[in-house]
């Protein structure tokens, strides 16, 4: 007597998630794309995806949050980042950075981005990133600052 096994029932699909649109986002910050940008195929390179995502988080933290990168007591450190590439971006496009907070702990704080053409609704990519904050001289987690906590705040959807 030989014993077989039935196949068991395939998983079922999971649907990816919804991708985010334009009005899901609280702050907005346009950055040029620079010849530079642009890899040997012609898109802007992976890599600089996430020198944007630097660029409106930080700017933001700077305008809003009074953050001093030079002289302040408290730095924010980039723990994780991620980046989901939807369609490919081109110098010499303006890029729309929209940004908001998914979470935000005593010391942490989890962005997500989206990156958009110009005038259109659907994103070029997402992702999110995860800033730390630091005691400066300690090297170690401390409070986010009552001023930059208050400019995160704003940003959470």
């Amino acid at each position: 007597m030989s014993s077989f096994s039935t196949p068991s029932a395939a998983p079922a699909a999971v649907a990816p998630p919804a991708l985010p649109r334009r009005p899901d986002y609280p702050h907005f910050l346009a950055i040029p794309t620079r010849w530079m940008d642009n890899d040997v195929y012609g898109h802007v390179n992976n890599v600089v995806y996430y020198s944007y995502f630097d660029t409106v988080i930080n700017e933001h933290l700077i305008r809003e949050g009074g953050l001093d990168i030079h002289d302040g007591s408290v730095v924010g450190y980039c723990v994780e980042s991620q980046c989901r590439y939807l369609s490919p971006l081109a110098f010499p496009e303006t890029i729309d950075a929209g940004l908001r907070v998914a979470h935000l702990g005593k010391s942490s704080v989890r962005y997500e981005i989206a990156l958009f053409r110009q005038g259109e609704e659907a994103p070029a990519a997402v992702g999110h990133f995860v800033h730390v904050f630091v005691a400066r001289e300690e090297n170690k987690p401390t409070a986010i600052p009552v001023r930059i906590r208050a400019c995160l705040e704003r940003l959470r959807r």
